[in-house]
């Protein structure tokens, strides 16, 4: 076990910002999705963590502060010199000495930026920079807090491919908070799910989406005609723009499908979909 947490509470005031009652234990090699609407309490678990705010309840772990790195979402360094310098300065270290900073610089292609100061770098690169900071401490356990926030869809879908090959095969944990679906699938095993303060639920992301999607979904654009086709099936909670239909068994899968086919359907299978587990997740523990 590297952390766990359990009757966690942190108020604002007279507000609660976050409550945590049942343990949540992050293990040594976890891939932790936060996720959950603005002011669902995810930025301030971070902080919880890493000790930025004050709260009652229990935080265990066996790391050292040292052993914790942490990627927040809003970052600034001087102007008043050149990012290699910044660099060099925060890190203690000669890029020029440093075989595994010269390693990172190149693999998230950032060689081009080391000239320039850090308000004339685009987001994106800022990100990068930032990335490369946090990679440099070798840690235990890492947060990202919005790790994309305010990039473009290209620069934001690189990034994260940059960041799955770098963890692939590594211990590290890591928490990542982000409103990106997109991003979690491809980083994440396990899901948090936050809902005004309070867990919904936290455990690996195909347990989750068994437990509230069945076996398979079969999602399709909504219009007229196909929720005239599909007007018989149950519907799971969905974007509006969507028909989302689990699949609790093959012969109903080949049901539906052969269905779609008939009658000219486009249509996407899953057995990950991180925004329908949410959602679900959501109406489920509502009731």
């Amino acid at each position: 076990m590297l952390l766990s947490i359990e009757n966690l509470v942190v108020k604002y005031g007279a507000n609660t910002a976050l409550s945590i009652a049942e343990p949540i234990v992050i293990e040594e090699g976890d891939r932790i999705g936060v996720i959950g609407s603005n002011g669902a309490g995810k930025s301030t678990l971070a902080k919880c963590i890493l000790g930025l705010v004050p709260y009652q309840g229990t935080i265990r772990t066996c790391l050292k502060p040292e052993q914790m790195a942490v990627h927040m979402q809003f970052n600034e360094y001087t102007d008043a010199m050149q990012t290699r310098y910044i660099m060099e300065a925060v890190l203690g270290t000669k890029i020029s000495e440093n075989k595994k900073l010269q390693d990172l610089i190149t693999y998230f292609e950032f060689e081009d930026c080391l000239r320039k100061k850090y308000t004339k770098l685009s987001g994106g690169q800022k990100q990068r920079f930032t990335i490369i900071m946090v990679l440099m401490q070798e840690a235990a356990l890492t947060l990202y807090d919005e790790v994309t926030s305010g990039l473009d869809f290209e620069t934001r879908q690189r990034l994260v491919e940059k960041l799955v090959e770098w963890y692939q095969d590594k211990e590290e944990s890591l928490l990542i908070v982000s409103h990106y679906y997109e991003e979690l699938e491809q980083l994440a095993d396990k899901l948090l799910i936050l809902d005004k303060g309070k867990v919904l639920v936290y455990g690996r992301k195909d347990e989750l989406f068994r437990k509230y999607c069945g076996r398979a979904v079969i999602i399709a654009d909504y219009s007229e005609k196909n929720a005239k086709v599909l007007e018989n099936y149950e519907k799971l909670a969905s974007p509006a723009h969507l028909i989302a239909i689990s699949c609790d068994s093959e012969e109903k899968e080949m049901e539906l499908t052969r269905l779609l086919l008939e009658n000219n359907i486009n249509y996407k299978r899953s057995n990950s979909d991180i925004e329908i587990i949410y959602m679900n997740a959501k109406r489920t523990c509502s009731l």
